[in-house]
């Protein structure tokens, strides 16, 4: 079972939504190309994800870094 990143203290999730909304996309849209890179994540956990209610795993971040375009360290700031 792949390790989860708790996001106590890094806004991870805000700036994924952030990004995200700067990029125009969506979140279904979103979900829909994280799939398409094999993550296979719900709608609804993104939501989670961008609240910070969920933690994200590795993969999920890096596949989000790819479909946003962006880095790490502006994922992690």
């Amino acid at each position: 079972m792949e390790q989860k990143i708790k996001q106590a203290g890094i806004e991870i999730g805000s700036n994924i939504r952030k990004i995200r909304l700067e990029a125009g996309i969506g979140q279904t849209e979103l979900v829909r190309l994280l799939q398409l890179e094999g993550i296979n994540i719900t709608r609804e956990s993104l939501v989670k994800i961008e609240r910070g209610i969920q933690h994200i795993s590795g993969s999920q971040l890096r596949a989000i870094r790819n479909c946003l375009n962006t880095t790490y360290d502006e994922l992690l700031k």
